[in-house]
């Protein structure tokens, strides 16, 4: 027992790391873009050697691609739809798009450093670019399962057509956020951006009878 102490204060010390490297990629990027992010910068943020950050990620690249998952991985948690004991569907889905909208005031990074890269054409994309396509997929089957599940007599074009508007809208919000600050609520716009998506949804629906 006392000879695994070393090897799990060493992971331990790992995990540390790789924690602090992500935090100051996280803080170096958010100020300078993915040009201006870079591993000398991030080696004099974080306090740690380049040989512990290559340790941890090939390249730069590697680096703002793990910015990006771990990111993610904090607002996907908020796109879950509240049960059926939380209130009228029309609650539910605000209260979602609330907790949505505090996941990226929280945990901006993967949709910050995302749109970014995806607007940006390389001759060689980027890991991060790739990573951010793969996730916002995914993100976009969740909420594709919300509306179905809301909504389960729509028509799957229909449901693609509000997941669309839906993700388009939120990206438009977070974009506005970025440029005017704290005095945009974000909490407030999604949740009137959920009730606008909800009341089409319901239209879409009554049409359907």
């Amino acid at each position: 027992m006392t000879s695994a102490n070393p090897e799990r204060k060493q992971r331990a010390n790992g995990v540390e790391s790789r924690r602090r490297i992500l935090d100051a990629a996280v803080e170096i990027a958010g100020e300078r873009g993915y040009e201006g992010t870079s591993i000398a910068a991030v080696r004099e943020k974080c306090g740690l050697p380049a040989s512990s950050i290559y340790w941890h990620f090939k390249d730069k690249d590697d680096l703002i691609a793990a910015v990006i998952e771990r990111s993610f991985e904090t607002w996907l948690a908020a796109v879950e739809l509240p049960g059926e004991d939380a209130g009228t569907p029309l609650e539910r889905v605000t209260a979602m798009a609330a907790n949505v909208a505090k996941s990226l005031i929280d945990a901006p990074d993967f949709l910050r450093l995302g749109l970014m890269l995806a607007l940006e054409r390389r001759p060689a994309e980027p890991r991060g670019r790739t990573v951010f396509l793969q996730v916002r997929d995914i993100s976009r089957q969740r909420i594709a399962d919300v509306v179905r599940t809301v909504f389960p007599q729509l028509a799957e074009g229909d449901v693609q057509t509000l997941t669309t508007y839906a993700i388009a809208g939120a990206d438009g919000l977070f974009v506005h956020r970025e440029i005017h600050g704290e005095s945009v609520d974000l909490v407030a716009m999604f949740e009137l951006h959920a009730r606008l998506v909800f009341d089409a949804a319901a239209r879409m629906a009554a049409a359907a009878r």
